[in-house]
This record gives C-alpha cells, sequence and structure tokens, in this order.
C-alpha cells in the first residue's frame, strides 16, 4: 500500500519545519529532506529577521523600504501580508523557544541595507540562522513530527492535473518510495549553488522549482538572482558570507589603496540596496585589477565587533585573519533566488494540491531586489499561509480516499550504473556552475546569456540521455534538478532585455 498523509512538506529549512509545526494540529504530516534535518539555507543565515517593533517603525515604513529596494516589481499585496505579520511571527518564535539578542530586556534591533530605521531581531549576534533551525527542528521532533531525512524527492505524481504525491528516493538505500498525498508543500530553498561562487550549502540547488517545473507548475522572475556583495575572499577558503549586519554596524568597504569606495557610487554609501553594492564591488575590483576588495571594521571597538558577530569573528580567525585589526577581503557571491514557483499570497502554486512557501516561491514580494534579511521572515510568514490554507480546505472537505498515484516517467529501468563515475558528475557540475557564474553573473550581456541558454540546453539533452541508462541515485538526480534550473535561470535572463534591480544588462 502507498503511504498517504494530508500533508507532504519537502524542505526542511524555516518555511518547511514551521509549515509542518502548525500543520500537524491539523492532518497528518511527512517532512522530506535530502540531507539532514539542519541542513538548509536557514540555518547559515547571520543577519537576522526584519521586523517593524520598534519604537518609531511600523508597518507601513517596513512596506515603503521593501517597495523600494524592489526596483518596482515588488507585488505590493505580496509585500503587505509580509510587513504586516512580521510581528506577529516574531511573536511565535519567542514563544517556540528562540533566543533572540536583547538590550535592556528589550529585543535588540540592528540595521542593513536599504532600511530606514533599525529594525532587524537577531539571535547569538550573527548566528541567528542557526539558532531558528535548531529550535524548529527541536520543537519538530518533540511533537512527533515524522521527518525522513536523507530522502530526495526525484517527480511529483499527477493524476487529471492535480499533484497526488511525491516520488523519491532512499539516498542510504536506493530504494524509491512512492508517497501519495492530498497537498504537497514544496520548502526546497533556492538555487546558489548552481553559481561557481555562492554562499549556499551544497544543498541549494534549485530541487523544488526543477520539480515543479517539470510537473507543469508556472515558474516566474527566474532571473532575478542576489549577489551578495560580501562574501569571505581568501586563497583555500570556500566562500563564506560576511553579513550585511557588519556595514549595519559601521564597517567600511575600501580598496586595495584603502580608498572607501562606496559614497563615489550612491549616496547611501555601504547601506545602499545589495545590487548596487555588488556591481560597485565589481566595478572596483575592475578597476584596480583585483579579485577582491576590503570591508574595514578595524575602526570599531573591538569587543564590539566579537560579541556581536561571533561566527564570523571565529571563521576568519581561523582563517588567520584577526577582523578587529585586519580588514576583510571579500567580493560577491550568489546569494538568494528572488524568482521561483509563482504562488498567490495563500502559498496556492498553479498546479491544484501543490503549494510552495519560503526561496524556491515566487510571490512577487522581493521584485527585483530582496530587500535585507527577508529571506527568514518570508520562509515564517508562507509557511504560515500555507500551513492555514491547507487546513482550511481539510476541514472544509472532510476526510478523502488516496488518489490514484501516476508520476511522470522521467527514469528509465535501472540499468548499467557504471555511468555514475565521479569525474564525469563533478564536469558537468563545474560545467554548469562556470557557465552560470561568468555568462549570468552580476553584469549581463546578450552574447554571454545566448551562450548560456544554448549550452544549458545541449547539456540537459546531453544529461537526461545519458544517464537514464544507468541506476538513479541522489546524484543523478540533484544534477538532473540543478540543470533544469540553471536553463530556467538562463533563459528568463535572456529574455528580459530590461536592466532592473539583480538583473543588471550592459546590453
Amino acid at each position: 500500500m502507498t503511504p498517504f498523509y494530508d500533508y507532504v512538506i519537502i524542505g526542511s529549512g524555516i518555511a518547511g519545519l514551521y509549515a509542518a509545526i502548525l500543520a500537524r494540529e491539523h492532518g497528518s504530516v511527512l517532512v522530506l529532506t535530502k540531507g539532514s534535518i539542519d541542513d538548509c539555507n536557514t540555518r547559515w543565515a547571520q543577519g537576522g529577521i526584519a521586523a517593524p517593533i520598534g519604537v518609531g517603525d511600523s508597518p507601513e515604513k517596513h512596506l515603503r523600504d521593501t517597495i523600494a529596494a524592489g526596483a518596482g516589481l515588488v507585488d505590493e499585496e505580496a509585500a503587505r501580508v509580509l510587513t504586516s505579520e512580521a510581528a506577529d511571527r516574531i511573536r511565535d518564535l519567542v514563544a517556540l523557544g528562540v533566543p533572540f539578542d536583547t538590550d535592556h530586556g528589550e529585543i535588540a534591533l540592528g540595521r542593513e541595507g536599504a532600511h530606514s530605521v533599525p529594525r532587524i531581531v537577531h539571535a547569538g549576534g550573527d548566528s541567528t540562522g542557526m539558532h531558528i533551525e535548531l529550535t524548529l527542528s527541536s520543537v519538530a521532533r518533540l511533537e512527533g513530527i515524522t521527518v525522513r531525512e536523507w530522502t530526495i524527492a526525484t517527480e511529483l505524481a499527477l493524476e487529471e492535473g492535480r499533484v497526488t504525491g511525491v516520488v523519491a528516493l532512499d539516498e542510504r538505500t536506493g530504494e524509491r518510495l512512492d508517497i501519495g498525498a492530498k497537498f504537497v508543500i514544496l520548502a526546497t530553498g533556492g538555487a546558489g549553488r548552481l553559481y561557481a561562487v555562492s554562499t549556499n550549502p551544497e544543498v541549494a540547488t534549485g530541487d523544488g522549482i526543477a520539480l515543479a517545473y517539470r510537473a507543469g507548475a508556472e515558474i516566474a522572475d527566474m532571473e532575478f538572482i542576489q549577489f551578495h556583495p560580501t562574501a569571505l575572499r581568501m586563497p583555500g577558503q570556500r566562500p563564506f558570507l560576511i553579513s550585511e549586519a557588519v556595514r549595519g554596524e559601521g564597517g567600511r568597504l575600501i580598496d586595495a589603496s584603502g580608498e572607501r569606495f562606496m559614497p563615489l557610487y550612491d549616496e547611501r554609501g555601504e547601506l545602499a540596496p545589495r545590487d548596487i553594492v555588488a556591481r560597485a564591488i565589481v566595478d572596483r575590483m575592475e578597476r584596480t585589477s583585483g579579485d577582491h576588495v576590503f570591508l574595514d571594521v578595524t575602526h570599531l571597538e573591538p569587543g564590539r565587533v566579537i560579541a556581536r558577530f561571533p561566527q564570523i569573528y571565529s571563521t576568519c580567525r581561523e582563517a588567520g585573519l584577526d577582523i578587529t585589526r585586519q580588514p576583510i577581503p571579500v567580493s560577491p557571491a550568489a546569494h538568494y533566488t528572488m524568482g521561483g514557483i509563482r504562488t498567490n499570497v495563500w502559498g496556492e502554486t498553479t498546479l491544484p494540491g501543490l503549494y510552495a512557501a519560503g526561496e524556491c516561491a515566487c510571490t512577487g514580494v522581493h521584485g527585483a531586489n530582496r530587500l535585507a534579511s527577508t529571506s527568514l521572515l518570508e520562509g515564517l510568514v508562507w509557511g504560515d499561509a500555507a500551513g492555514a490554507s491547507i487546513a482550511a480546505r481539510l476541514a472544509k472537505e472532510g476526510p478523502s480516499p488516496p488518489k490514484a498515484f501516476r508520476a511522470i516517467p522521467d527514469w528509465n529501468a535501472p540499468g548499467d550504473a557504471a555511468n555514475e563515475d565521479p569525474a564525469l558528475l563533478q564536469q558537468d557540475w563545474a560545467t554548469i556552475r562556470n557557465t552560470m557564474w561568468n555568462y549570468v553573473g552580476i553584469v549581463r550581456t546578450t552574447a554571454r546569456l545566448a551562450r548560456a541558454v544554448a549550452d544549458l540546453r545541449d547539456l540537459e539533452k546531453r544529461i537526461l540521455r545519458f544517464y537514464q541508462v544507468t541506476t538513479i541515485s541522489k546524484e543523478i538526480v540533484d544534477l538532473t534538478h540543478g540543470v533544469r534550473a540553471a536553463h530556467a535561470i538562463a533563459t528568463a535572463a535572456f529574455k528580459n532585455p530590461v536592466s532592473r534591480g539583480c538583473h543588471y544588462r550592459e546590453n
């Protein structure tokens, strides 16, 4: 018998776990995650969560900042939902046990780029995401929510145009799993690891977007990939996010000669929107023939820097850098996917039975450029919305028998496993990541994008043809999802001739 659940949630970041915790009161819940429960973008989020809870702040001010940062493409209805619910979602996290930092008994607030007032709540200084992820995963375990780790979704099952379940693969045993569902929530995160230089963990390869697109759901705004301006750039070190909160605390961007340059590009200086700062850094690197600039906090009180940014301080110290005495070498890195699976403000996609929440979804709330520290908030708000929408439908419709289970055929019968040569897999990934970084990066041209679309289209065909004769594995599913998502991003960027926000075209 095919197991059946009211909710199947794919992804264990903030959106997936928050939706699961709320959903447990209304029906049976299964969470699938392709790594461990803690392996997600949420865990690495440093800056915090934007919420208009300070004196002199308001949801309307937060809304105006969100719309301004989005370069004219923000969906105002979605942005109003985000900003009006922010304070309630912070209260929910406090009730669940997230230890937000305080100042004289009140939640401490920081300021980041493009915010008009301090409104960033944080936990453990720059460890906000880790504290939230650990809290939510602990609550999920205590509540007895069924979580299948090391299980990757390979396809969505469809019947008469409705999603009726998920086909998945147990990564450790190779077992195929057919799982029926009344509703599926995709909360798989973004696609930053499709780029050669990224702040994202290895799991962020566009899985949910590829699954939904393959099943026929509409995707939107895929060209809008946000590049974080400041990732650690040191020989032998993988890119590590240097939070925007560092600039919010007074960090200054300087070039190799020690000149502070951001005021030359924007009157807001280091607190300009991320797309502007990232392009300014790229321009400065080109002018100085370097591969990085520096973020300098040596003028700040050392104790304050260490207390506010313990994770950044310790990571840099391990790399041989004392940030209280030496400026931090930084350069931009792929960071956040603003496009994704199109949804309404309740998280409903264009396919009946399928919802999406968090970074893999596209509500239009970010427009062409995400306002700093709204990613965790987005996961909370639409994890809540998707769970609530499904709960209301379950209450109205009542129990129903499982639907017929029919997956989209995408894999042939298991065959010769010899094609899983690690060298071949690594080369295909290198092609994807270098193509995306070099041709679909911070500054784009018609010629580069045309080359990217053609190369990724050919690679996708070759990958599907080549790997369909092999035994299905997690590595092959990852690669297939990755090339599909990368091709979608490149195609959207090529088709959009207008520069706006993070989609910047020279011609």
